[in-house]
């Protein structure tokens, strides 16, 4: 749990280094609306591109191997990352990065959750996510850091961070037999109802989550945020985040999947409809830390929903956690990418309002609907 732990964060660091950086980025390289969610979008496309070949190598190779290729390709992009200056290679970069993040991803989740009961798995669930978003809080502020010093220098701890578990990593003894399970199988398990609600309940949130880590930062920068305002923002609602997501994932075994996510989906709707209103950088700042506080609700509920529903299925969790993987990765797509082109045409409020009334549609659904066991 430690070492899957701190794989997760070093991972989501990179990730959210994003978000302070993006105002000097789109700056220095001519962006727009639309390029600053591809960069953005870059990472989740390598995810959705390495989840499936991820979750078929925690399988059949097991989790170790797959952390491990993981980890490397993260020290690999990282580099690139810090040194390239061109759009397009930047882009190919944070896609390498989320490559690697699939296999870290499968292989951690895979590891930690074959061994863990039903009735755990939201709180241990829930732990992994906290070490994530703990590591999304050091994120910001090496992205303030490197708008300052250069991307070179403050990069190069993310290095040091993904060499060094490398290291830690392959001395780690490895027990577990190799499955023969494939994409067919994962394929299968997609035609059951309670994978698919599972999936869909870990893409929601990535959607909203999509949209509000391009549009949140460049409206604050017209607001007149600079990088470490917009940094510090991101940080206080990892942290916050931080809090929540273990705290949901130990109510989830105890009272159920559904209660979490029903609050998660009734506060995250009312929240969105909210951010256009601000009309300065400290009340948006505000808003922004509610909002990514209730995001919070889903992670964990809607991973051990996924998790349980896989188990029942008979599929591997190596390809469950591809499942994540894929529902995360499509949700951040079409939450940056889609949302900044629409933002670019119709202004930010429209695919806040489109994710809202997803939310909403979605409470209705799973109250109306009986999805056994959840």
């Amino acid at each position: 749990m430690l070492i899957v732990g701190a794989v997760v964060f070093v991972d989501t660091t990179f990730y959210a280094v994003i978000a302070p950086l993006l105002p000097t980025l789109t700056h220095e390289l001519h962006l727009s609306k639309l390029s600053a969610g591809v960069l953005t979008a870059s990472y989740a496309v390598g995810v959705l591109a390495g989840s499936v070949p991820g979750g078929v190598l925690a399988a059949r190779a097991g989790p170790k191997p797959t952390v491990v290729t993981g980890l490397a390709l993260l020290a690999a992009s990282t580099i690139a990352f810090a040194f390239l200056r061109s759009v397009v290679a930047l882009d190919a970069a944070r896609l390498l990065e989320g490559l690697g993040g699939a296999c870290s991803w499968s292989g951690g989740m895979a590891w930690i959750m074959a061994d863990t009961a039903p009735g755990r798995r939201g709180a241990v669930m829930g732990r992994a996510i906290g070490a994530a978003i703990v590591g999304s809080l050091f994120g910001p502020v090496i992205g303030a850091l490197a708008s300052a010093i250069g991307r070179p220098a403050a990069f190069s701890v993310v290095v040091a961070g993904a060499l060094a578990l490398l290291a830690e990593t392959l001395r780690m003894p490895a027990h577990r037999a190799p499955s023969s399970q494939g994409v067919a199988h994962l394929l299968a398990a997609l035609r059951s109802q309670r994978v698919a609600v599972g999936v869909w309940l870990v893409a929601l949130p990535a959607t909203a989550s999509g949209a509000i880590n391009v549009l949140a930062p460049l409206r604050l920068h017209h607001f007149g945020a600079g990088a470490a305002a917009i940094g510090a923002t991101f940080v206080i609602a990892a942290a916050v985040e931080a809090v929540v997501a273990p705290a949901t994932g130990h109510l989830s075994d105890r009272r159920g999947r559904l209660l979490p996510l029903r609050l998660g989906l009734v506060v995250t709707a009312a929240l969105l409809l909210c951010f256009d209103l601000p009309g300065a950088a400290l009340s948006l700042a505000v808003l922004v830390v509610a909002i990514v506080s209730a995001l919070g609700l889903f992670w964990a509920p809607a991973m051990a929903m996924l998790s349980d529903a896989a188990e029942g299925h008979g599929l591997d969790q190596g390809l469950a956690a591809a499942l994540m993987n894929i529902a995360w990765a499509a949700g951040q797509i079409a939450g940056s990418g889609a949302g900044g082109a629409i933002a670019k045409v119709a202004g930010d409020m429209l695919p806040m309002a489109i994710a809202a009334v997803l939310c909403l549609a979605t409470l209705v659904a799973i109250s109306r609907r009986s999805v056994v066991h959840l």
